[in-house]
């Protein structure tokens, strides 16, 4: 059944339900901002119990990232979170400014090359002279770049055995280009406004699986070096050095990223040993690796529509021509679904679940610019390999994607009592999180056998949701009785209207086998179930020649209930929501009808933005 909520109902319930950030949205094509997203407030002040959205970004690349400075990045550490918080920066010789600050940033350099970086960048560093790093510094052709990177980079980081370059000068100048992170995140971390983060990526790529992990620090209290793929061969290394760490008082956990091209490595069957994966496995990973970035611009890791055909909104940003690079085919198992299934078998059978995953966004942007996502003014996000209209048409990121298949990334959020470091990463560790495709969109969700079938109003669904229920990312707990799930979700203010929430369900049955089930719990409009059970489309109101669209579908606010009537009690299961928009163009729409150019004829013209929540479990 559909629900919305009138605007008079949702001023009264705003300053308990979305306080979050302010200012103007990334996206430029928009309809008007709703009397709710008017009178959010800032989240400033006193912590606030029934907690506030931020929205933010865990994954982004600097000058001290060496793909990155060979693409042109010249923007440090510090550029990008003042980038971040408004203030306008050079990139490629033209100057770049959000419309809307971010609420926290990680910067998360490769720790792989960070010191060759330091060499490279600061003049009078140990090997700054070395006549290697002089060609690096004085490249000039895209083509020379590539062979470059191929030469001294890929061809060693992707083998099983990893190795320093021969212009590496040493642990120190690792040392030395971390503190500049450090100080950079010191410098602009500035508790109630805006959060830096401490961390770096972890960039595991044997035989080319994608096994990366962002490194994310609860606070200052950190090593002397972050750990590279160099040092640590394998994830389950990177866990042993997080253990050994956190025995020293340091706190961190890991977020992977592109489990589409890991290759089947990343939700496998066996450890980084071939053994079988077994308890301590299980409980050391889902202790160190609370979330998995959804979507970033290297396509989106939820579903693809090549496995799963009956959902109908699985054809999204599914990135195709990844598998043209390093045998990277996919499998229905490189997927985050397909995981969170095999994390109930695993559980079902060991009595812990080792992808227990909760959801968030990133965009893995090159250019320095953290969450860059707006998808009218997308400029790529790695230097001249996709930051013209003819590379993004044409070619595309060499060894790993093609132009046309890149996504815009996608949008970190939680929901925290604060915003402070230790506020919103216990909202991580907790999983309370969700992630978006780009729009601001704000959806709560919860779950329990108590909470009411229909919930009257949004304060209310908040209030009862913490008092009686569990937040995304939490356990239900053993219950005899089935369990209702109460969802809410607004628009972005400057954005798309909203089309529909969908729950979407994954057990394990006592055979061991996992099912799923794809559920449309509230929609706009007066449109009603088919006899197949499913909801109409909600139209679209997209000029392909202007790319433009209007709100004149759809809603700003939607909110409903589901009772599970199939729940088993004795089934290990998993819940989480999936929120969409109504069609809008696609960045390569924007492209085209900018440049007079013709639409792509094999990607999309249109999407639906959307966000995912993290999910709920149930554990018998």
């Amino acid at each position: 059944m559909t629900s919305r909520i009138s605007a008079s109902v949702l001023t009264a319930a705003v300053m308990l339900l979305v306080v979050a950030c302010g200012g103007q949205s990334e996206q430029l094509s928009s309809g008007p901002a709703t009397t709710a997203d008017i009178q959010a407030t800032s989240g400033k002040g006193q912590p606030n119990p029934l907690h506030n959205a931020y929205f933010g970004e865990t994954h982004v690349h600097t000058a001290y990232s060496l793909d990155a400075y060979i693409g042109g990045a010249r923007l440090l550490p510090s550029d990008a979170y003042r980038y971040a918080k408004g203030e306008a920066v050079e990139v490629g010789g033209e100057m770049y400014q959000r419309q809307r600050p971010l609420d926290f940033v990680a910067v998360t350099d490769h720790a792989e090359y960070i010191g060759e970086m330091y060499s490279t960048m600061v003049d009078g560093a140990p090997g700054h002279d070395n006549e290697l790093l002089e060609q690096l510094r004085t490249l000039e052709k895209l083509e020379d770049k590539q062979q470059w990177f191929t030469k001294y980079v890929v061809s060693s980081n992707r083998s099983a055995t990893p190795q320093h370059p021969p212009f590496f000068a040493g642990l120190e100048t690792v040392k030395s280009a971390w503190q500049v992170a450090v100080a950079a995140a010191e410098e602009h971390n500035d508790p109630g406004s805006f959060t830096a983060f401490v961390a770096f990526e972890w960039s595991g790529a044997p035989s080319g699986a994608n096994l990366h992990r962002n490194v994310i620090f609860r606070d200052d209290n950190v090593p002397e070096a972050p750990v590279s793929y160099i040092d640590i061969n394998r994830e389950d290394g990177l866990w042993e050095w997080l253990a050994d760490n956190e025995a020293q008082g340091r706190r961190a956990l890991a977020i992977p990223h592109n489990s589409n091209a890991s290759k089947g490595m990343m939700f496998p069957d066996v450890d980084a040993k071939g053994d079988a994966i077994d308890l301590e496995y299980a409980e050391r990973r889902q202790h160190f690796e609370p979330l998995i970035e959804m979507m970033q611009v290297k396509g989106n890791s939820e579903v693809h529509r090549k496995f799963w055909a009956a959902d109908e909104f699985a054809d999204f940003e599914n990135a195709d021509s990844i598998q043209k690079y390093s045998d990277r085919t996919f499998h229905k198992y490189d997927f985050v679904r397909e995981g969170l299934k095999k994390g109930l078998a695993f559980e079902q059978r060991l009595g812990a679940n080792p992808f227990k995953l909760g959801f968030i966004g990133g965009t893995d942007n090159h250019n320095g610019l953290p969450s860059a996502i707006a998808e009218d003014s997308f400029m790529g996000a790695h230097g001249p390999e996709d930051g013209s209209v003819e590379r993004r048409r044409e070619a595309g990121v060499a060894n790993w994607i093609d132009g046309k298949d890149l996504s815009i990334g996608s949008l970190a959020a939680v929901w925290a009592t604060e915003n402070t470091r230790a506020a919103i990463w216990d909202a991580m560790k907790r999983r309370e999180t969700f992630a978006t495709s780009g729009p601001r969109i704000r959806v709560r969700f919860f779950g329990g056998a108590e909470l009411p079938a229909e919930p009257s109003d949004p304060e209310s669904l908040v209030r009862q949701g913490y008092e009686i229920g569990t937040a995304m990312g939490g356990d239900l707990g053993p219950t005899g009785t089935p369990p209702t799930f109460t969802v809410y979700a607004m628009k972005d203010p400057d954005g798309a209207n909203l089309d529909r929430i969908q729950i979407i369900k994954g057990w394990v049955d006592a055979a061991g086998d996992t099912h799923e089930q794809v559920v449309d719990v509230a929609w706009s409009g007066d449109r009603q179930r088919g006899a197949d059970g499913q909801v109409p489309p909600v139209g679209n109101t997209v000029d392909l020649t202007t790319a433009e669209f209007t709100n004149s579908i759809g809603t700003a606010t939607l909110m409903g209930s589901w009772t599970d009537e199939t729940f088993d009690p004795e089934q290990h299961a998993f819940y989480y929501a999936r929120v969409l928009e109504i069609p809008t163009p696609r960045w390569s729409t924007y492209d085209a009808a900018r440049h007079g150019l013709p639409l792509l004829e094999d990607v999309p013209v249109t999407i639906q933005e959307r966000a995912w929540t993290s999910p709920i479990w149930h554990v018998p």
